[in-house]
């Protein structure tokens, strides 16, 4: 089973220069080339500002992470909702 950083995780990104914080996950991105769209494992904003505007909402994989700085909450719901980003990993 594969394990999503929880909410509030605070990450640097592979040749990145900012801190973002996860506020999704398993996030379809639909772009005017890919009317299907792409699933990424996360949907981040810049930290410490959070959202700012669509323009600055990053999506990316889990390998693109290259440091986790702070690990969100993570309690018995979130577990149970593991497993709903399992399923739709498999899809």
């Amino acid at each position: 089973m594969e394990i999503f950083l929880p909410i509030g995780t605070v990450v640097t990104l592979t040749g990145g220069n900012i801190k973002l914080m996860i506020h999704g996950r398993k996030q379809i991105l639909v772009t005017d080339d890919d009317r299907n769209g792409k699933m990424y494992d996360y949907l981040a904003v810049p930290y410490p500002e959070g959202y700012i505007s669509p323009e600055y909402t990053y999506v990316f994989n889990h390998e693109n992470i290259e440091k986790v700085i702070f690990e969100g909450m993570s309690d018995e719901e979130e577990k149970e909702f593991q497993k709903v980003l399992e399923k739709a990993s498999a899809e």
